[in-house]
């Protein structure tokens, strides 16, 4: 489904991604962890063709999105859920959801309901304005913004950032939820715990390389993994 090869990109002089490669396969839920600064973010801007490539290939069933606009990402299914939410803080929820749905919009009245469904506290605050609304329902909605926009592949960044426990506790079921609906999914993650035990395959990042990948279940259990992510 989405394949990145030999993936390098700079920032200035700096280079930020070293010879990236990973693979996503359809209908699977793959996780990047790694410290802060190790190219999670910069990885998943750059899949959405938010930041240049210098060289290195990226391909969505198929098809290259090298030299894509980061609106035409969008109409291929790729959905990007930032660090940060970026949402209309002045919009009302329900409006923020509307603009999920823009390119889908005869199917805005069938998808509304499974947002409400997966997050019901959205439909309690579908009049408030996004920027008033708790971290965590802030990010409900950024989620709930994607899943309006009926997702091939949904990238997350670090979804559970600066949430109380309860909330992470909460996220760690509604990404469950979203994998049952046959999502493909993409979690850039510094909770490693969440995102190896949610995730099929993962891959460790720092500074820029991928020093380990495999089976999220066999990371899980490696030495360097536990001792640097785990804690253990």
């Amino acid at each position: 489904m989405l394949e990145i090869s030999n993936l390098v990109v700079k920032y200035g002089a700096a280079h930020v991604l070293k010879g990236i490669s990973l693979r996503v396969e359809n209908g699977e839920f793959v996780s990047i962890i790694g410290p802060n600064g190790a190219g999670k973010t910069t990885l998943l801007r750059t899949i959405s063709r938010l930041v240049p490539i210098i060289s290195g290939a990226i391909t969505f069933e198929e098809k290259t999105l090298n030299l894509l606009e980061p609106w035409q990402v969008v109409t291929r299914g790729i959905i990007h859920v930032p660090e940060g939410r970026k949402l209309v803080g002045t919009a009302a929820v329900l409006d923020n959801l509307r603009l999920g749905a823009y390119l889908h919009w005869k199917q805005f009245k069938r998808r509304l309901p499974l947002v409400y469904e997966m997050f019901p506290i959205l439909e309690q605050r579908k009049n408030q304005q996004a920027r008033t609304l708790s971290g965590g329902e802030q990010q409900m909605v950024a989620i709930g913004v994607a899943l309006m926009a009926n997702p091939k592949l949904l990238m997350l960044d670090e979804v559970t950032f600066g949430l109380a426990p309860i909330l992470v506790n909460l996220m760690r079921s509604k990404l469950k939820e979203l994998h049952d609906l046959q999502i493909s999914i993409l979690l850039a993650e510094q909770n490693a715990e969440l995102a190896l035990t949610l995730s099929k395959e993962c891959y460790v990042i720092e500074y820029g390389n991928i020093c380990k990948e495999g089976p999220a279940a066999e990371l899980r259990e490696d030495p360097q993994v536990r001792a640097a992510y785990l804690g253990l």
